[in-house]
């Protein structure tokens, strides 16, 4: 009898142990607005600072709630919904539509934005220019955009008319639309600008541009130009027309040459500073940061194309 009444308690004392080191494992969502094999790239290293500090799935450290909505915003709400319901520690963010839609739907869960502009390039500043109390992580601002567009006239220095697409919609596309067309200005380019609505639109609109004569295509950052990258891709290919572009993460979709963020690392610096707070147990210490990696590169196969060679300053694409 007193075999058993031991064995009981040994058997309680194991099972509440494992309740609490299961419940002091921290649950995170992370919420993808839609399938892109660019801003993938921010996912992976996200996943990746995480594991390098010591938060894996596979080791129990961690458990992360995926969700992809597809481009659909009633699931990007279900999605934030979800996790609020699950009482998830942070909400990860890629890209800007997925940071809007978590910090519109909680104030009190930390957001860790990621592929996403300034909160104030967003809209997300309220009258007196104060962001969220929650929301953290890595964001980008329009000032490396005149490199990028500069980089035409150093590969392509005879061009003359410049062309783009931009969502309309987007505060953040308009907003580096306006930057754009001030460095064409400054440049001496003729910019050819067709606004699109969401990617349905992207074939028609490419197909009348691609059409009035431009030397060069420039992309723009913008979510709806991402996600259908490959139609614009064909589109100038077919006209031989190079497309460059502000998001080095495109690079390698067929983009000739891009001078921005480098898309993995954006992720990573993102998820260094998740790890800390799961760390700390605390926001201490923790803001909003400017991205800090950005490069040239240019994809090799795609600069053979149009007999163009890269000095030493520009990484090739690997």
């Amino acid at each position: 009898m007193r075999y058993l009444t031991l064995l009981f308690i040994f058997s309680v004392f194991i099972s509440c142990n494992q309740q609490e080191k299961k419940s002091a494992t921290p649950t995170i969502g992370f919420l993808d607005a839609f399938e892109d094999e660019t801003i993938a790239q921010a996912k992976k290293g996200f996943y990746d600072a995480l594991s390098q500090n010591g938060y894996r799935e596979d080791s129990g450290t961690i458990k992360i709630i995926y969700r992809n909505a597809q481009g659909d915003i009633p699931t990007l709400t279900q999605a934030v919904d979800y996790f609020i319901s699950e009482k998830v520690k942070l909400i990860a963010t890629n890209p800007t539509l997925s940071t809007i839609t978590a910090v519109q739907k909680t104030k009190d869960i930390p957001v860790f934005m990621m592929v996403a502009p300034s909160p104030r390039l967003a809209g997300l500043v309220d009258s007196s220019g104060q962001q969220p109390k929650n929301l953290f992580g890595i964001y980008e601002t329009l000032g490396y955009i005149d490199t990028s567009v500069a980089l035409i006239k150093s590969v392509l220095p005879n061009a003359k008319t410049i062309g783009t697409i931009y969502n309309q919609s987007e505060p953040q596309s308009r907003a580096a639309l306006k930057t754009i067309k001030m460095d064409c200005g400054k440049l001496g380019f003729v910019l050819i600008a067709q606004p699109v609505n969401n990617s349905s639109e992207t074939q028609l609109v490419m197909s009348s541009l691609v059409n009035k004569n431009i030397d060069a295509f420039f992309e723009m950052p913008d979510n709806v130009v991402f996600s259908s990258f490959e139609i614009i891709s064909k589109s100038c290919g077919d006209k031989n027309i190079p497309v460059f572009t502000s998001e080095a993460g495109l690079v390698n979709r067929g983009a000739l040459v891009a001078f921005g963020a480098d898309m993995y690392q954006w992720g990573f610096q993102a998820g260094e500073q998740a790890a800390k707070f799961l760390k700390q147990g605390s926001l201490n210490g923790i803001e909003p940061e400017l991205v800090k990696v950005r490069k040239r590169i240019y994809n090799a196969s795609v600069a053979k194309q149009y007999n163009i060679v890269f000095d030493s300053t520009f990484t090739e694409l690997k």
